[in-house]
């Protein structure tokens, strides 16, 4: 992790799910949440196992229901027999203190929990209902994220503060006060769950909402009133790239700002579409903060009037496939290749720059220049090709590199 464009981390304390820290220093971790019946195992092994292959460090699976939860042990199960050691989350909602109890062996399979203080019960039921999914996380020694979302926010803390606002001398606008909200929420919760003997370093809290200014608000008031690790995300986020941009808006400056432990990005995929876009989403936004490295990155230019030839889209193409593919090989082979920096450009006003600033760069011709590519390796020019073969070129310089920097 380098801080050269980031602000210092917020100092959180330290959650261990399974071999994943969560705060206390660690590097932001990426996760994601499968969208299968949990109740078929083969098929939620299949998209946890798919997930985790992309990127994700902890995946967050739904229990809700008496067949969801006696699936769990067999996901594990299957698992471990494809070779994918990833934490499991089970998210819990309503019936999460009956499943629990009822189903031990789903209780012990998960590697951490998730509740929403909103959605346990109401009343005494509420108080209830919440203290025996703690105490049986206790009792498994289970980490648990006390997840607070504005959609399902404990009504009865938010009508005691709007009553409390509404005699106030100067009253707050009711935004603010679904704020303090949330916040309150958490942190009641999450002092209630120490309560019942709870380590502090077993708790991660959230509080997510689906607006932009919304979220940036709450966490920062939740980073400055705590010291718990928090995960962030931009609920309900959407589809394509309004949900990118959206997640994209919120978690940048929160995590500019040294507030964040882990990150989920809620992108609503089209029908059948890749569920693990949402884990390259998160991997690219730590990625191109500076915050972590996941894989090479392919630069290049967006094209303009002087590159009337798709050849540099082409290769830029190719060769962000090339990456992705040779990745899983590369892993193994060449640690430390993650941070590799290629340019793909398109015309010589800034192509040769660019390519000097990256590992390898190449500058393709651009409208009436001459046929030629330079190649710039660690800032100098050391050929230039000719040629149909540009991008097969190309690979084999980029594949000779990884090797002799990282082999």
């Amino acid at each position: 992790m380098t801080f050269s464009a980031v602000n210092a981390r917020r100092q959180s304390v330290g959650v261990f799910v399974s071999k994943v820290k969560v705060g206390g220093g660690a590097p932001v971790a990426v996760q994601s949440m499968t969208n299968t019946d949990t109740a078929d195992a083969a098929a939620t092994a299949a998209q946890v196992a798919e997930l985790a292959r992309a990127g994700s460090e902890l995946v967050r699976i739904t229990v809700d229901r008496e067949e969801a939860a006696a699936a769990v042990p067999e996901i594990r199960n299957r698992l471990q027999t494809m070779n994918v050691d990833v934490p499991l989350v089970g998210d819990f909602h309503y019936n999460g203190h009956m499943l629990l109890a009822q189903f031990p062996d789903c209780a012990a399979a998960l590697d951490k929990y998730r509740i929403n203080p909103g959605n346990v019960g109401f009343g005494q039921k509420q108080d209830r209902n919440y203290a025996q999914m703690i105490e049986i996380a206790v009792k498994h020694g289970k980490p648990v994220r006390i997840g607070v979302n504005w959609g399902s926010l404990d009504q009865q803390l938010l009508t005691k503060l709007m009553d409390e606002n509404s005699k106030a001398a100067e009253p707050l606008d009711s935004r603010a006060i679904m704020h303090e909200a949330i916040v309150q929420s958490a942190l009641l919760s999450a002092a209630r769950a120490e309560e019942l003997g709870l380590a502090r370093n077993k708790i991660i809290l959230s509080a997510k909402c689906s607006e932009v200014q919304d979220l940036i608000a709450v966490y920062r008031m939740l980073g400055a009133r705590s010291d718990y690790a928090l995960h962030l995300g931009l609920t309900e986020a959407g589809m394509g790239s309004k949900g990118i941009v959206a997640s994209t808006a919120a978690l940048a400056v929160l995590l500019q700002e040294g507030i964040g432990d882990t990150i989920r990005i809620s992108l609503t995929p089209e029908p059948g579409g890749d569920r693990t876009r949402e884990v390259i989403v998160a991997q690219e936004i730590l990625q191109t903060m500076g915050l972590r490295a996941f894989a090479p990155m392919v630069i290049a230019c967006p094209g303009c009037g002087r590159t009337t030839s798709t050849v540099f889209q082409e290769l830029a193409q190719d060769i962000q496939f090339y990456v992705r593919t040779r990745m899983p090989e590369w892993r193994v082979q060449y640690p430390g290749f993650e941070t590799l920096q290629l340019a793909v450009m398109g015309c010589i006003v800034n192509g040769p720059g660019e390519s000097k600033h990256a590992d390898i760069g190449i500058s393709l011709p651009g409208t009436g220049e001459l046929p030629a590519a330079p190649v710039f390796i660690d800032g100098k020019k050391v050929k230039t090709l000719r040629g149909e073969n540009l991008g097969q070129q190309f690979k084999d310089i980029v594949e000779d590199y990884v090797a002799r920097r990282w082999g």
